[in-house]
Order: C-alpha cells, then structure tokens, then sequence
C-alpha cells in the first residue's frame, strides 16, 4: 500500500476487518480505542495547532522565508501526537514530506510564490490544510460525543446483541435524531455522510496461506470520516463497543455476547479482569448462591427428571449437562448477563 499523509490515506476492508497499513483489525477495534482516548489527548493537539496556526499565519502575511524551519517545528510538534494515534499509528506515513513540507516548497521557488500568491491553486491548498489541520481535534471530540452517546442511551439497554439489534437500536436514535436535527442544524437534516473513493482488488488472506480474497480499499481525507466508517460497518457486522461496568472503559463486543465487563486487568488488580472481578460482584441470595448458580440448579433438576423418566439416554443426559454447566462458567465470567443464561436454559 503507498504511503499515506494526515488528510489522504488508505485502508482496506475485507469480511468483518479493516487491515491498517499491514496489521488486521476487527471492525470496531479502532473505534473502541479512540473512544477510549484521555481528553489530556486531544488538548494537547488543540494547543499544538494553535502553536502552528499563530506561526503560519505570521509566516503567510509576512512572507518571511527565514521562519521556514520555526513553522515545520511547530507543525513537526503536531504530528508528534497525531502519528502516534490510532489508525495513523499503524499506517505507512509519509514522514518525509509531513515534517520537511515547508523546507521542501522553500526549495521549489514556484510552488514556494504559489503559498503566498492569493487565488493560486498552492495558496488555496495551504489555507485547505491549515483549516483541516485547525477542525482536527473538534471533529474528533464531536465523533466521540457522538458515538459514547449513542451507545450509552440507545444501545446500553440492550438485552440482545448482535447486528439486528444494534440496526434497531439505530433506527430510533436516527428516528430522534431526524426529529431534533432542525433544531441544531439550521434546518438541515440529519445524516451521516461524507465523501470516500473505493476500489475493489485482491489481496492475501493474513491468516491462510495461499489463498486470495476480495477486499475493498478505501480512500479518506479525514480521521472522524475513517472512524465513522468503522463504527457503522462494525455494527452491520454485529461489534460494538461497550462500556466496562467495573473499570468504566471501553471495549469491543464482537462475539454477540450481552457481557458487561472488559477483558483487561481491573484498577488496582495485578492479575484478576474486570470479567472475573464482574463475575464476584453479582448478586448473591442469602445462601451466596449466585443468579447463574441458581439457573443451573433449575436446569439441571429438570433434565434429571427428563433422565429418570427415560425421555433421555445416557448420552443425551451427559451433553445436556455438560453444555449446562458451561453456559453457567461463562455466565460467572461475565460473557453473558443473567438474563441471557436464563433464556438459553429455557431451551433446554
């Protein structure tokens, strides 16, 4: 894949992944990992844009050749912090020209008079890139906003998930959305789109050998226009992110499981996950019997009577069992709340 620049890169999607310059995510991932980012983040790069606006428009009126490398310091300073987030950490950037672009046209004495020529096709890319550079952290914050809102009070009370659900939890936020846009936009309505160029080719399965598969390589000019993208093909492929209920961030759900709790070692633990610690936490009868241990109980009553009454041989009573009690250890992990485990012990 070529190299790729802050407001021009390339990904390609394939089934329910994205490979990002050569590593492979499942849809979502990225999504998952910006809105996990500490807002410390995106301060930062808001001050560093302003460090470089204030030069590059000083550099611009004055046309002061010899603040060149004080104007690609500061925007070096930029890209300190944007390069190293996700998505843009994981491509094949081209550094080169990002952090020598004003030395680089200082050299070209024709492209160097276009920058300061008003009208002329390098002027009016310069003020381009100025003004994406400047939008950069608002529209991340806005994505963030967004999509945490989203799933906080549209996708959170959810007893199922997987893409059918996360399709109808998303028809009544763009329902109620559709109603309210005229009050924040003018009168424009609602939608989430954005320009993208696509292609179609072949590329190597990362994980079988040999063998060629179709994927679809997309070209965007922006993060939040990527990140969108993400999120709504994660959803059709049933991931979404989630919040933890033990440690409070964010992970990705992509097995279809109601599970409320994150994977990740829990604060203030060396060893024990969020899952595991989750688990402990749900409610206990006066007995200390958990829900799940319960459930199981009931089950396993049940098809033991099933068993004595011959309506199950050996066999059947053995794998009924073990598949029981496996749905109760994953229940006590936290992948599947207590809800669930009751209606797939209903089907027994």
């Amino acid at each position: 894949m070529s190299m790729n620049t802050f407001d021009k890169f390339s990904v390609l999607f394939w089934g329910g992944n994205v490979t990002i310059g050569g590593k492979t995510l499942p849809l979502g991932q990225t999504v998952t990992d910006v809105l996990n980012l500490d807002g410390q983040v995106l301060t930062e790069i808001e001050n560093r844009i302003c460090a470089f606006q204030a030069e590059i428009r000083e550099f611009l009126e004055q046309k002061n050749n010899g603040a060149v490398f004080l104007v690609q310091e500061k925007l070096n300073a930029v890209w300190d912090v944007v390069f190293a987030l996700p998505l843009y950490r994981n491509l094949p950037m081209d550094e080169r020209t990002s952090r020598n672009l004003f030395p680089m046209l200082l050299s070209d004495k024709k492209k160097w008079n276009e920058v300061f020529t008003e009208g002329t096709e390098g002027n009016k890319m310069m003020r381009e890139f100025v003004s994406r550079l400047e939008y950069f952290p608002e529209s991340l914050r806005n994505f963030i906003g967004q999509v945490s809102g989203m799933l906080e009070f549209y996708f959170e009370q959810l007893t199922r998930r997987n893409s059918a659900a996360y399709a109808e939890a998303y028809a009544k936020y763009f329902r109620d959305m559709a109603s309210a846009g005229p009050l924040f936009s003018g009168g424009m309505p609602f939608e989430q789109s954005f320009s993208v160029q696509v292609k179609f080719t072949p590329m190597r399965h990362p994980a079988k050998d040999g063998k060629n598969i179709l994927s679809e390589q997309a070209e965007f000019s922006a993060l939040s226009h990527f990140l969108y993208a993400d999120f709504y093909r994660g959803l059709i492929a049933g991931n979404a992110p989630r919040r933890c209920h033990n440690c409070g961030r964010f992970f990705l759900l992509n097995r279809g499981y109601n599970t409320c709790y994150c994977n990740n070692i829990a604060p203030g633990e060396t060893v024990k996950t969020c899952r595991k610690i989750g688990a402990h936490r749900k409610a206990q009868d006066l007995s200390g019997v958990t829900p799940a241990q319960l459930e199981y109980r009931k089950v396993y009553n049940r098809l033991k009577t099933r068993k004595n009454r011959g309506k199950l041989d050996a066999d059947e009573w053995n794998a009924a069992v073990a598949k029981a009690l496996d749905l109760k250890e994953r229940a006590e992990r936290g992948e599947i709340d207590d809800a669930e485990l009751k209606r797939l012990y209903e089907q027994f």
